[in-house]
Parts: structure tokens; C-alpha cells; sequence
């Protein structure tokens, strides 16, 4: 059932957090982790902290440029945050986030879980790309756990949430739910036109649009509609640009979708 869980680790500082994430992962029966421009990993650092089990995951752990190319085929990306407020939406407890995991696991579909920085977490830029954003509750003032422990308990929760479902059948369906990298560019295909018509204004797009794209998070659309609302997309654009006039017939501009 956690085949299709990805832990995605974000630039991360220090090698022996790595190991010891590795270690929770493991124990919680996740078998796929992902580091992103991490500065200075170091396997043999990480190694003794992984333990053997951990160690199967080092050995295919997968290290990539970008956040995005982390979690482009996930149905459902989850990031975690110390910090609340402002941008910060959308916030579930890890029983939540659980719930919501299993629900896309269940189906089939991938989840990633991305963990920042150790000193900053993520920032604005990289929680735009989450769905939804995770709060591990602490006491007091003392909101910033270490890395792995993160990792654990998000883990943990997941793990008890898929205990007893059983897995969804593999490959493709026709109707499946569109995958993260699709809903970006259907994203940025709805930003664009909407800048376009003048509905949000050009000063902070990204804060107008983050209704938007929760909107389409929480909707959940499968590859039909995906296809239905980028043609939308296309539709208004070639409007736009056109005045909505269409060539005549066997003009050699007529280029309409």
C-alpha cells in the first residue's frame, strides 16, 4: 500500500539526518525517498544512522534538481511547516493528512510528503506546490522537531491510517486522477488567461491564485476534465488574441483550436 508514497526530503543539511530519515522510512514500511539539491549529502555519513534496513533505501535513493521534478507524478503532495499564517492554508494535523493519503493511496494514485530545510523549513515558493500543509503540534515554543522525527511521525500516521486496505490495481484507468505535474500546467494555463482578461491583477498573481489552486486541489479532477478545461484555456487565449474573428475559410491564418 506505501509503494506509492514517496518521501521527498528538500535540501536538506545534513547527511546524518538523511541516514536517520532513511531509518524512520524503513520502519514504517516506505520504500521510496527522494532528495532535492540537497548541498552536501554524504552516503557515507548518512550510512551508520540509516542502519541496515535504512541502508536498502540510501543504496536507491533517487537526488534531483527541483522540487517540482520531485513530485510530478503524485496525485497528492503534502508539505510540512512549523510556521501558520499568512500563505500558510490549508493546514492539516498528521491525522488528517493520514486520512487524505489514504484516500489517494487507495485509489491508486501517488502522494509525496515534502520535508524542508532543517534551519528554514520551506519556504512560500516550495508550499505553493503542496496541496495541503501538514503541522506536527508541539509544546510551548519548542515548535521544530529534527528532521527524522518529522519523517517518523508523518510516517507513523500514515502507516496506521493503510493498515488493512488493500492495494488498488496497477496502471493507467481512463479515469484517472490527473497527476502533479498535469495540474501545474493547468495552473499556469488558468493564470495565464486570467491575467490575460484582467480578473487578477499582475502585482502578486501568485498570492490571487492561491483560491484558485485549492480550489482545483480539492476538486480532484480526473484526465477528462483536464482535458476539457485546458481547451477552455486555449479557447480564450486564441479569443483574446484574435478579437474572437474567425479567419475565412481556407485563410491560412485560420489556425483556431
Amino acid at each position: 500500500m506505501l509503494d506509492a508514497l514517496t518521501i521527498v526530503l528538500f535540501r536538506p543539511k545534513f547527511s546524518e539526518n538523511v541516514g536517520a530519515a532513511a531509518r524512520a522510512c524503513a520502519n514504517m514500511g516506505v520504500s521510496r525517498l527522494v532528495l532535492v539539491d540537497p548541498p552536501a549529502f554524504d552516503i557515507d555519513r548518512a550510512r551508520p544512522m540509516a542502519t541496515s534496513k535504512g541502508g536498502l533505501l540510501l543504496d536507491r535513493l533517487a537526488v534531483v534538481p527541483t522540487l517540482a521534478r520531485a513530485v510530478a507524478e503524485a496525485r497528492l503532495v503534502l508539505g510540512t511547516t512549523a510556521r501558520l499564517g499568512g500563505w500558510r492554508s490549508a493546514i492539516l494535523s498528521p491525522e488528517q493528512a493520514a486520512a487524505a493519503a489514504r484516500d489517494s493511496l487507495a485509489g491508486g494514485d501517488g502522494v509525496a510528503v515534502v520535508f524542508g530545510p532543517e534551519d528554514a523549513g520551506l519556504t512560500n515558493r516550495e508550499t505553493q506546490l503542496c496541496a495541503h500543509l501538514v503541522n506536527i503540534p508541539t509544546a510551548g515554543e519548542a515548535t521544530s522537531l529534527n528532521l527524522a522525527q518529522a519523517v517518523l511521525i508523518v510516517c507513523y500516521e500514515i502507516f496506521k491510517a493503510t493498515q488493512g486496505l488493500a492495494a488498488a490495481p496497477a496502471g493507467p484507468t481512463p479515469s484517472r486522477a490527473v497527476s502533479h505535474a498535469e495540474g501545474e500546467a493547468l495552473f499556469s494555463a488558468l493564470r495565464r488567461m486570467l491575467l490575460t482578461i484582467d480578473c487578477i491583477k499582475p502585482d502578486n498573481p501568485d498570492y490571487w491564485m492561491l483560491p484558485v489552486r485549492r480550489f482545483i486541489e480539492r476538486v480532484g479532477l480526473k484526465r477528462k476534465e483536464y482535458n476539457l478545461l485546458m481547451g477552455i484555456c486555449r479557447q480564450i487565449d486564441w479569443a483574446v488574441a484574435t478579437g474572437g474573428k474567425k479567419p475565412a475559410a481556407g485563410d491560412p491564418m485560420d489556425s483556431r483550436p
